[in-house]
């Protein structure tokens, strides 16, 4: 079994390759990418994400996998983690516990078969450091040895987090492994859009995961100190045998009673869809990442949401709204870096990216216009809690998208958020977002006729005598009210503005 089983790990055709793509779902990605001083940026290491998207006759399944130290573990759950859930084992009678007891048995059983594909690996790699000789003496024999123990880490080291939707009667489930994220974007009766994350990044932030890993004997307040186990911010992992076989060497996990760093997934759902319209977003850890460091960590939900709307409300297919919004956030991380701004220090560089778009009940444009290269104007209305208050507000980000432009946000509104206040680190469980999809006109108060923009005709403005179309932004109110507070000899010039 175990070679059979790391004979599938190193084929390039899998019995995956014969279940039908969903097609109400589309996926974009990118690659790590590390910038020079120049701007220019290569990438580290292959890519090491990881997807699939399938549908039967009784279920639809997504998942989203970020691999590290390799993309083997990806891959292996890629192709095992279907063998588990899709031949029968799921039917349209089974209940919400049944659906989730079925999720966990395949998480459990696609690690250790994972496992198994690497224990005569782990097995030749601890016999070889028992020969391995004491002191500072390097022989030929000696070198071989080494070469060889690190050939074989490089074949067992790495791992995975997952983030698995599964769609049964009708009901959504979500089951997490690690720091990838789920969000279900649904349209209410009265044409807002609610934006929920389902569940939570398995880190040291998150006061569950501390509480159980305080219950193995580990001491909490070390943990949120390291952050960092092993490499990585995640305590919920797949593979990773460092952590697995080897917490008794890592020393803020050293006193654990039991495995610390497990692959059991939380799960969530069943969630009805009777009647949803909207979509479900998947993401990895890498695009999250990416749009936190350009932008902080406060609204990345509502922006991926917001994208993804302006974006599907364009494009003419899902796997080109998918990928538009990873190469938006793409550009806006690089943006961030050259421009030497604060957050600039924090987009130095950024890991693979992927995300996946599932519809449900959605009408696609025609795609006769694309964001990135028209210049249409998206005001989205984004109801925002602040953690460090109890008072509801809201902010509106209005996705402007000129040619070659970027992601920018716009004035504050005033509204009420109905839902849970978010913590720190973490996206409010329950907002808000309204979008439109139709060309908008811009104002903004002030005194006199409180109009920014000059009125025009629906014609081209004509030049005058001098070459010069009359102006669209009218600024006389601005330099009326400059040159009262400036009260000088300028006054008569700067009511009448630039000449």
């Amino acid at each position: 079994m175990a070679a059979q089983r790391r004979s599938l790990m190193q084929s390039n055709q899998s019995w995956t390759d014969d279940l039908p793509l969903c097609q109400l779902c589309g996926v974009g990605s990118s690659p790590n990418c590390v910038y020079g001083p120049d701007g220019k940026g290569t990438q580290s290491h292959p890519n090491e994400d990881g997807h699939f998207r399938f549908s039967t006759e009784s279920c639809f399944l997504y998942g989203v996998f970020n691999g590290f130290e390799g993309s083997r573990v990806a891959s292996f759950v890629c192709q095992c983690l279907t063998a588990e859930l899709l031949l029968g084992q799921l039917s349209s009678g089974d209940t919400d516990a049944d659906v989730r007891r079925i999720l966990t048995q395949a998480f459990d059983v696609v690690e250790k078969s994972y496992f198994e594909t690497i224990d005569d690996a782990l097995a030749e790699k601890a016999n070889l450091q028992t020969q391995l000789p004491e002191g500072a003496y390097v022989s030929a024999q000696t070198q071989k040895i080494a070469d060889r123990l690190k050939t074989l880490e490089q074949e067992v080291s790495g791992g995975a987090t997952a983030i698995v939707a599964l769609i049964l009667n009708n009901k959504l489930y979500i089951a997490n492994v690690g720091t990838n994220r789920a969000l279900l974007c649904k349209t209410t009766s009265d044409g807002q859009n609610q934006v929920i994350q389902i569940g939570r990044a398995h880190t040291t932030d998150n006061e569950d995961e501390l509480t159980r890993l305080a219950q193995l004997g580990l001491d909490p307040v070390r943990l949120r100190q390291t952050a960092v186990i092993s490499g990585q911010s995640s305590t919920r992992r797949i593979g990773d045998y460092k952590v697995k076989f080897n917490y008794t060497d890592i020393d803020v996990l050293s006193a654990a009673k039991h495995k610390p760093i497990i692959a059991e997934p939380e799960i969530h759902g069943g969630q009805s869809l009777a009647g949803v319209t909207g979509f479900l977003l998947l993401m990895s850890e890498g695009l999250i990442k990416a749009l936190e460091a350009a932008h902080g960590p406060e609204q990345v939900n509502q922006e991926v949401v917001a994208m993804v709307a302006a974006e599907l409300a364009q494009q003419g297919s899902l796997e080109a709204a998918a990928q538009a919004v990873v190469e938006r956030v793409k550009r806006l991380h690089h943006d961030v870096f050259v421009s030497g701004r604060q957050r600039a220090q924090h987009c130095a560089h950024h890991e693979d990216m992927t995300l996946l778009i599932r519809v449900i009940n959605y009408t696609l444009a025609d795609g006769s216009l694309t964001p990135t290269q028209g210049g249409r104007i998206y005001p989205v209305s984004v109801p925002y809690s602040n953690h460090q208050s109890t008072s509801k507000t809201s902010v509106t980000l209005s996705l402007v998208m000129p040619a070659q432009g970027t992601l920018t946000n716009g004035s504050s509104t005033s509204s009420t958020l109905e839902g849970d206040t978010p913590t720190a680190g973490n996206q409010s469980p329950s907002t808000t977002l309204q979008s439109t999809n139709t060309h908008t006109q811009s104002s903004s108060s002030s005194s006199g006729d409180g109009s920014l923009f000059r009125q025009r005709s629906n014609q081209a403005a004509q030049p005058d005598e001098t070459g010069r179309v009359p102006p669209y932004v009218d600024f006389t109110q601005f330099f009326r009210l400059w040159g009262k507070d400036h009260n000088d000899s300028q006054t008569v010039s700067a009511e009448l503005g630039p000449q």
